[in-house]
């Protein structure tokens, strides 16, 4: 390597990511051990200041893969990162409403109540921001905008970053059962009457559907156009600290190898890819099927394609449209293409 790297810090969402089945698997540690490098998660540190790095990506010699919002919203505020890979795992985006609303279509929800949750401690609030990109997608589909609606917050405390993550039985969970800060608000106000309609997307909206028997109104996760399913999942962002890119170029570089590779392999293996997701998003590979279909294990792929490229642009506008991010900028300028086509012509082979 360019520079020996002592500690290569982790985060990945819990969401269908090659890192994040890197890490699970093994791979990722497996690739760093013969130089020394210390691999240590983000999310499990005892101290808060160094899990906020998941959402503010503060610290050196880090490494992200998950949702674009709060990378979007870092590089935006000045931090110094760089995108060196972009991630498209198409997943379900609901809007849901229950049988006793009388909302049937798009065009029903003009002049409805729709929940939004508002965090009132966190430095972005993406949980707001993919809420209302949802629902701003669904009504264009219709010719309507989100003025068209009445927005009902639902406010949230504390920060993302409270509670320490645990691996119990494979799946990162938070222990701390005394806080409630995880209940979903505007789902209780759903099925309280409050308000017509929320949004919520992935493994857990389908499941929640179903549980308690919602109306699926729309889902723009699976609609042709790529900008109505783009969010902030789609693309997902592969993100490092500068020093780490340029002080250990190498250690990038064996990163985003051991990213594709991983990726190899789940295409090679569904059922095991499945039992990997399904334990990231702590659900069953059920329901890892039905939000990201029978085909998840083929959607695990890094590139910069300009699909890719073309969404993330798009949803940065909205971002900075909707007051989310301090700045608009081109993210052209964000991608630094030249580890991915360092590697990409040694990534040929399967991974074993």
């Amino acid at each position: 390597m360019t520079k020996p790297l002592e500690t290569l810090w982790y985060t990945h969402s819990p969401v269908p990511t090659g890192l994040g089945i890197a890490v699970q698997s093994g791979r990722l540690a497996e690739a760093f051990a013969p130089f020394g490098t210390n691999i240590q998660s983000l999310r499990e540190s005892s101290e808060r200041e160094v899990r906020e790095a998941h959402y503010d990506h503060h610290l050196q010699n880090s490494v992200r893969h998950g949702g674009n919002i709060p990378a979007i919203w870092a590089y935006a505020s000045g931090v110094e990162t760089r995108v060196l890979g972009l991630s498209w795992s198409d997943e379900v985006q609901l809007i849901l409403t229950t049988e006793e609303s009388g909302v049937r279509s798009i065009r029903d929800l003009k002049n409805r109540r729709f929940g939004l949750p508002k965090w009132a401690n966190v430095q972005i609030d993406f949980t707001r921001a993919q809420a209302l990109r949802g629902l701003e997608n669904a009504l264009k589909l219709e010719g309507l905008s989100v003025a068209d609606v009445e927005r009902v917050d639902y406010p949230y405390g504390g920060t993302y970053s409270d509670d320490a993550k645990q691996h119990l039985y494979g799946a990162e969970v938070s222990l701390d059962t005394s806080r409630f800060s995880r209940r979903n608000n505007e789902l209780i106000g759903l099925l309280r009457g409050d308000i017509d309609a929320i949004f919520l997307k992935g493994a857990h909206a389908v499941h929640l559907a179903h549980e308690f028997g919602l109306r699926v109104v729309v889902d723009t996760g699976s609609h042709p156009d790529p900008l109505i399913r783009s969010n902030n999942g789609t693309p997902r962002t592969l993100t490092v600290d500068r020093h780490l890119l340029e002080e250990h170029f190498d250690a990038s570089r064996t990163l985003v190898d051991t990213v594709l590779r991983t990726e190899q392999w789940a295409w090679a293996n569904p059922e095991e890819t499945r039992r990997f997701l399904a334990r990231e998003l702590n659900t069953s590979e059920y329901w890892v099927a039905a939000a990201y279909g029978d085909d998840a294990h083929r959607r695990l792929r890094t590139t910069l394609d300009g699909r890719s490229i073309d969404a993330l642009q798009d949803f940065t506008e909205f971002l900075f449209r909707w007051g989310f991010i301090p700045r608009r900028f081109d993210v052209r300028e964000w991608i630094d293409f030249r580890v991915l086509e360092s590697v990409i012509g040694s990534t040929s082979r399967l991974a074993v």
